[in-house]
């Protein structure tokens, strides 16, 4: 039996020697490297934290006191030390254990996360609320240096300084966002790791003053009336002590005795306290080391090599946008690209490399990217902004406002549109239709293939007004490439198929189910119309009133929440022209979708042929 296999509660750590704890680290490393490279998941990160976490459950008592984990992919090893090894081989797996923080799933776990700059908030919410109950527990927020450029950090930081409550946050500085490191908040880390640590220099400074003959004592005192003018003179900035923290560090991540000695330190300390701990992502597995970025959210892959475990498929819908948008580039200077720290991600990594002038990635700062990019608009220029679809709901207002009010001409890479997989509810991009589409001013377009994708990318850049362009995560279909790219008329879908009994509207590579659909149920009798709507806004009204007196029967189908979905624009395009008579029905989301493959998902929540045929055939039957 090895030494993971007898901890079962974090209480078990504390009975573990110095020689013990370092045998664990190993083993949770090996654990945690083997189940990713079936399940896949986040490796580096975790990697990098797995002392961290050790010495956190060591020195505090949870679940009394609580731990939030910033975005929360970092957890593996928390998930691993607080009663859930045995559930560790199902993570990420279809109605196996959560790859992110989930509540219902431990009571260890107290805050659902998944989007990074959130802990020090919630932590702080938690604080407060420990201290108007009369309570004394710890409150601990564990955020990475990457996180930390996001803004609803600073204002979490501001407003946590300013009061006098009992918060820690640790601060794993790992040098690594998902993307490579930018700002000011990346340079001002660089200038902490490699000045002097300032508790040891101010002691050091202090004992000098004390042996100066005759006068050491009282300059000392002196000295620390001023202590302010020692910080700044040894650690440049000081910027979390002028925001009210206790600046504790820098302190070596993989050194448990360290980490556990001011750890404890941060424990008797009152008020805002700030633990800033140096880690190396990937440590422990050479591959993830040298790669934290491939190995950030990785899928299966060979332990021996750190090869990917893919197989032949076509070029992904990412890969595809990368190289539209590189090519339409090469013959507009104009066009520039913009991102949130997720470069390689967008497929952007190539476009930054061709013409670095004309890129952007300013970090997890999605609100500051549209903004930025609305900017350049107004300034003469053709920005993409590019993120997933996840995280514009975090750019909502700006897109709103900033974009489309002021009607900047600005393209809206809107990348892992629909469910993503195994990373589940926090990052499907199921909602991205019903909060864009009521804005004015923005055109709306869904590709059904990675062909199609190029022809809106190339019409987008035509538009005298902002385009959202939302595609999925997946590969694509391997379908011909056209030489010439077109320009795709402005609210006009595309009848793929003739039909009498009934029409099928979808959008996106659901486009190809409605296919698959339409030819299954003409084996049966049933005449199928198929509708890729292409546009969601403006929707092709005439098309779709057409096909609807043709037919009488609607059935929409979309890789989305059916509130503000696809399927009620053409409620209210039908309600609206006092068309009453026509029967839909709407196949899509009614609720959060968990996390698991998405074949596996689309099958559990009814996005397949099989249910576009059943749905179909029950409305024949039924007399709709």
């Amino acid at each position: 039996m090895g030494l993971l296999d007898k901890i079962n509660s974090p209480n078990d750590l504390r009975k573990l020697s110095q020689k013990q704890l370092d045998g664990l680290a190993e083993e949770i490393r090996q654990e945690m490297i083997e189940v990713v490279a079936v399940n896949g998941g986040h490796l580096a990160s975790n990697l990098g934290v797995v002392e961290l976490t050790i010495a956190l459950h060591r020195v505090f008592h949870c679940p009394e006191d609580k731990i939030v984990w910033d975005v929360g992919h970092q957890s593996y090893v928390h998930k691993l030390l607080t009663n859930r090894k045995e559930q560790f081989r199902t993570i990420r797996r279809f109605h196996g254990m959560a790859g992110f923080p989930k509540r219902e799933e431990s009571v260890y776990d107290c805050f659902d996360t998944g989007h990074s700059s959130t802990s020090i908030s919630a932590a702080f919410g938690f604080a407060k609320a420990r201290d108007m109950a009369k309570q004394d527990h710890h409150v601990i927020a564990v955020i990475g240096d990457g996180a930390m450029s996001g803004g609803m950090a600073y204002e979490a930081l501001n407003d946590a300084g300013n009061s006098k409550s009992n918060l820690i946050v640790v601060l794993n500085d790992n040098e690594m966002f998902i993307s490579q490191n930018v700002g000011a908040m990346s340079s001002y880390l660089n200038k902490i790791r490699t000045a002097p640590i300032y508790d040891k220099r101010k002691k050091d400074f202090e004992n000098f003053l004390k042996h100066i003959p005759g006068i050491g004592s009282s300059v000392a005192k002196a000295a620390g009336k001023a202590k302010d003018s020692i910080k700044y003179f040894l650690v440049p900035g000081m910027l979390f002590e002028e925001l009210g923290f206790t600046y504790l560090g820098p302190v070596n991540g993989h050194d448990i005795p360290a980490l556990e000695k001011v750890f404890n330190q941060a424990k008797r300390k009152k008020g805002p306290v700030l633990v800033h701990v140096l880690t190396c992502k990937g440590k422990g597995y050479e591959p993830a080391r040298k790669n934290p970025d491939i190995f950030h959210g990785v899928g299966p892959f060979c332990i021996e090599t750190g090869e990917m475990n893919k197989k032949a498929a076509p070029p992904t819908y990412t890969q595809v946008f990368g190289e539209t948008v590189c090519k339409l580039a090469e013959n507009d200077e104009k066009i520039v690209a913009v991102t949130a720290a997720m470069g390689s991600g967008t497929g952007l990594s190539g476009f930054g490399k061709k013409y670095p002038d004309r890129f952007f990635d300013v970090g997890i700062a999605e609100q500051h990217a549209v903004t930025f990019g609305a900017a350049l608009a107004l300034a003469g220029f053709k920005p993409v902004v590019s993120m997933y679809s996840t995280f514009y709901q975090r750019a909502y207002d700006q897109v709103l406002h900033d974009i489309c009010l002021q009607n900047a001409k600005v393209v809206l890479a809107v990348d892992r549109a629909g469910i993503v997989g195994e990373d589940g509810p926090t990052h499907h991009g199921i909602f991205d239709i019903s909060f864009l589409r009521a804005i004015p001013n923005l055109t709306i377009m869904a590709p059904k293939d990675e062909n199609e994708l190029r022809h809106m990318l190339y019409t987008a850049f035509t538009f005298e007004n902002p385009v959202a362009v939302r595609y999925p995560r997946s590969a694509g279909f391997g379908v011909n490439m056209d030489d010439q790219l077109q320009i795709l008329e402005k609210g006009k879908a595309e009848l793929l198929r003739e039909g009498k009994d009934i029409t099928l509207i979808g959008f996106g590579p659901v486009v190809y189910m409605c296919l698959a659909a339409a030819a299954e149920l003409e084996q049966k009798g049933i005449r199928a119309g198929v509708i890729n709507l292409r546009y969601i806004n403006p929707i092709d009204s005439e098309l779709i009133l057409a096909q609807a007196n043709r037919t009488g029967r609607i059935l929409t189908i979309e890789d989305h929440i059916l509130p503000g979905g696809m399927g009620s624009a053409v409620l209210e395009l039908l309600a609206g022209e006092g068309n009453h008579d026509v029967k839909v029905r709407r196949i899509g989301y009614d609720n959060y979708v968990e996390h698991g493959k998405i074949p596996e998902l689309h099958q559990a929540y009814g996005i397949t042929p099989f249910k576009i045929i059943q749905a179909a055939e029950d409305m024949l039957n039924s007399g709709e």
